[in-house]
């Protein structure tokens, strides 16, 4: 019993990470669609052949509710009853949930198709600081790294005077003297 227990443990920690995957406002309490199609790619529950994308949006419509656009836990697991006796034919109902879990547990969204930074030698020599001339060269120390807003000469004073006025703060002066 306990063995089932960590593994229950390990597919409803999947499912939060899948939840929440791609979305800052989401609880974790509940997977959208989208979501729900890129678990069971990534956990390879659709394998082409027995499970397609189309067989688990499917699965995915008939267990949320009517007026739902997301599926809590509980409906989760309903979609993996559905789907695993598909994804493993020749298995028993039990033994199909049991590897379909097995698919699941502990996995977590991968991050296909990140755009990886350019390090050819146009960009270096675009992106070296050392090469830089005139008035951009101030934004810089020697190690290359970027001043910010000290690293600009015309730095903006609000003190509330028209632009280039030269005898700011002599009003009280001029007053006192009469």
């Amino acid at each position: 019993m306990m063995a089932q227990n960590t593994d229950m443990e390990l597919l409803l920690d999947s499912f939060k990470k899948f939840a929440i995957h791609g979305d800052t406002k989401a609880t974790g309490k509940e997977l959208n669609g989208k979501n729900w199609a890129k678990l069971c790619k990534d956990c390879k529950v659709i394998d082409g052949k027995n499970v397609t994308s189309t067989d688990v949006d499917i699965v995915f419509t008939k267990v949320k509710a009517k007026t739902s656009r997301v599926i809590t836990y509980e409906e989760f697991q309903k979609a993996l009853e559905e789907l695993a006796p598909k994804r493993f034919k020749g298995q028993s109902k039990e033994e199909s949930l049991k590897s379909i879990h097995k698919l699941i547990e502990g996995k977590e969204p991968t991050n296909v198709g990140i755009t990886k930074v350019a390090k050819t030698a146009t960009v270096e020599r675009l992106t070296d600081p050392s090469k830089y001339t005139g008035s951009h060269r101030e934004r810089f120390d020697e190690s290359g790294k970027g001043k910010g807003r000290s690293g600009r000469e015309e730095l903006v004073e609000n003190t509330g005077y028209v632009s280039a006025y030269k005898n700011a703060g002599t009003y009280e002066e001029k007053t006192k003297a009469k």
